[in-house]
């Protein structure tokens, strides 16, 4: 019923990793092994109006990395309370307007230091590329690094 929205997604999810160069198609080195992906297909309700929005994410299987070999550390920085409290109130004694951006796909920009190998996510391998796999240049959903 939906599978036509469904594929929209995940070709726009495509176009959006390709440009953003998130990964290189290589082949396998002998010393190393490739983490498993998978599709996950979030459905966005903005409005209660208006029509939901399909999502199509790729998602590594982080819990296959080993620490030493596809990650050293896990850092995750986060805003604390004061600073987010002290930015309102510089907003408010100066009479400022405060706006809120979202960044499509801010959380996969992020480079990384480490060689990840992951398998092509289905449905995408070409017949004349299958041997080779993803080498991951950028942070993907699921990884250690992710956060």
């Amino acid at each position: 019923m939906d599978a036509i929205e469904w594929q929209l997604a995940m070709e726009s999810k495509m176009r959006s990793i390709r440009k953003n160069n998130t990964w290189d198609l290589v082949k396998l080195p002998k010393n190393r092994r490739a983490l498993l992906c998978r599709w996950v297909f979030p459905l966005k309700q903005t409005t209660a109006s208006s029509s939901p929005k399909y999502k199509a994410r790729i998602i590594a299987k982080g819990f296959q990395q080993e620490y030493g070999v596809d990650f050293d550390e896990v850092f995750s920085p986060v805003v604390k309370m004061t600073t987010l409290g002290f930015l309102l109130g510089v907003v408010m004694l100066e009479d400022l307007e405060l706006l809120q951006l979202d960044v499509k796909m801010a959380f996969l920009h992020g480079d990384l230091d480490e060689e990840i190998y992951m398998e092509k996510p289905q449905g995408f391998a070409s017949p004349d590329r299958e041997h080779l796999i993803c080498r991951l240049r950028k942070s993907l959903y699921g990884l250690k690094q992710a956060p």
